[in-house]
């Protein structure tokens, strides 16, 4: 494994939250979120108590894709502010003890971009990849300028793939160019300047979209390694105190490559993202038609187990060992929120419960930790619709803030809106949590200060699995019980060797005679207040 600076100490304490910027808080009562109303509301996070944030793309872009089709790195969508409004959101943040990390897209631009302007109209730029004249390579897009041939695009067609090389040349495809040619060289030139404006701005770090897709027939990802592994040398070295994140679902792979943590995804790897799916996905909201049918274990029929995920996560961190962390999201921009389809509200305190007491690096997306819902049936918007059953929209919705009018979003017409609110009149708000100390944000509150006290509970505690069942129980750094049943039935084992236990935070869990019973939906924290001697029976 190439040997990197350690991370950051900060980022083992980290408990990320997402920020999709359009639909966060609207400043200015154009219907659509910015940098000021994020800096508003930052309070909200503090009092949370989440430490870093990342956002969503924020720079110059047509929105053909949300902001993932950029067309200035190095300026900010005049929708959102101006670079000096991100600076005192930076700052602001700071000030609270909250880190905030940019999107970084590094392998695809817009095809607004001035550099595919130019290329579409040079047959000598490299900067892109180019077929010439002649019959079309699959995938490829015509040229809309006058080179002749045509440009692979990285998702969308207005996405043209910037030229890291090729990991195999093929004699019949001679535009398919070295990672040493001079076009890749200057787009790895140009990541580093684009890191390095940010990160001298104050940011703490990045979170790389699509971060396994520079080289392109890469096997095994060894070229797109290298990349990330050069830029990673190149940051410990200017930057040492920034991070990266990689959106690669594949931490075996992407974390000695460079990157300091990767996420569990619902894609990547050879299992196209089954550990995540196996927890959270129902085949409601965000469903790739090509995803394995499997029934999740975060389920009210409790047909699923935990195993999946677990072995997943098992091999990832032998694989790491000290090298990097694994995120685990409740949901994202591109996939369905927590609280979707037959899932409900009461079925999230058991979800958040696990979450923040696994061994991974928590992340939480914006509104879950009141269990705003995936909204159903939402018109395209930006490029969020990726499959007939697959339209992102309906986990972009605007945070709901209160009872007021837009449920405290914004102060435009609800028809100027970025996209529709929940229409539900149940939908939950901040304020109403807030004053209700049994509700769910109170519980993520503690739960994340729980986490936030004891090292047990953090990445780098043990971890032993007592029963992966319904209940799944588990025990972290030898001191900390965790029980939680996603299923709407009362489930129980035996832990004949179980001390003393003392509850920290408990719902629905009862502990008596070496026998843990869990309620439909129960959870529990509890401390271990007797010693014991030996280890935890495994559970194979």
């Amino acid at each position: 494994m190439t040997s990197f600076r350690p991370a950051p100490a900060w980022l083992a304490d980290a408990v990320f939250y997402q920020i999709y910027p359009q639909s966060f808080a609207d400043s200015d009562g154009d219907g659509i979120g910015d940098f000021d109303g994020i800096t508003e509301r930052l309070d909200h996070l503090a009092w949370l108590g989440v430490n870093t944030v990342w956002l969503n793309p924020c720079f110059v872009s047509p929105f053909g894709d949300a902001g993932y089709d950029v067309a200035d790195y190095l300026n900010v969508a005049p929708r959102y502010g101006t670079s000096e409004d991100l600076a005192r959101l930076v700052d602001a943040a700071g000030r609270r003890g909250i880190r905030v990390l940019l999107d970084l897209v590094a392998g695809h631009t817009s095809d607004r971009h001035p550099w595919f302007r130019a290329a579409m109209d040079d047959p000598a730029d490299d900067r892109y990849i180019w077929a010439p004249e002649g019959p079309r390579p699959d995938g490829f897009v015509p040229s809309p300028g006058t080179r002749p041939g045509s440009y692979l695009p990285n998702f969308f067609a207005f996405q043209p793939a910037l030229n890291f090389g090729y990991g195999r040349a093929r004699p019949d495809e001679p535009w398919r160019l070295p990672v040493d040619a001079p076009g890749p060289r200057a787009n790895r030139a140009a990541l580093r300047t684009v890191m390095d404006h940010w990160l001298g701005l104050g940011l703490a770090g990045f979170r790389v979209d699509m971060a396994a897709s520079l080289v392109k027939d890469d096997p095994d990802k060894r070229e797109t390694a290298a990349v990330w592994t050069e830029l990673r040398h190149w940051l410990d070295a200017a930057h040492p105190d920034a991070v990266l994140l990689s959106e690669w679902g594949e931490p075996e792979v992407s974390v000695p490559a460079g990157f300091h943590a990767d996420f569990f995804l619902q894609f990547g790897g050879p299992t196209d993202g089954r550990a995540l799916r196996s927890l959270w996905s129902n085949g409601e909201g965000t469903v790739n038609e090509a995803w394995d049918p499997l029934d999740c274990f975060f389920d009210a029929a409790g047909r699923g187990s935990p195993r999946p995920f677990v072995d997943a996560w098992h091999g990832a961190v032998t694989a790491l060992g000290d090298s990097g962390f694994i995120a685990l999201p409740t949901a994202n921009h591109d996939f369905s929120r927590l609280n979707c389809g037959p899932r409900t509200a009461g079925q999230l305190p058991v979800a958040f419960t696990f979450q923040l007491t696994w061994p991974t690096l928590p992340a939480i997306y914006y509104g879950d930790e009141i269990g705003m819902r995936y909204v159903p049936g939402l018109p395209e918007k930006e490029g969020s619709v990726l499959g007939p059953r697959y339209n992102r929209a309906g986990s972009r919705t605007p945070m709901q803030w209160d009872e007021g009018p837009n449920a405290g979003f914004s102060t435009a017409p609800a028809d100027r809106l970025y996209l529709p609110l929940d229409p539900s009149p149940d939908r939950p708000t901040v304020a109403a949590q807030r004053a209700d100390d049994t509700s769910l944000l109170h519980l993520v509150r503690r739960l994340i200060a729980l986490r936030t006290s004891t090292p047990e509970l953090g990445p780098g505690g043990s971890v032993e699995v007592v029963h992966a069942g319904y209940p799944f129980v588990y025990v972290r750094g030898g001191r900390y019980l965790v029980v939680v049943n996603p299923a709407r039935e009362s489930g129980s084992c035996c832990v004949e060797w179980l001390p003393g236990v003392r509850p920290l935070e408990s719902a629905g869990v009862g502990i008596d005679a070496g026998t843990v019973s869990a309620e439909g939906f129960g959870y529990g924290v509890f401390e271990l207040t007797d010693a014991r001697t030996g280890s935890v029976p495994q559970v194979n």
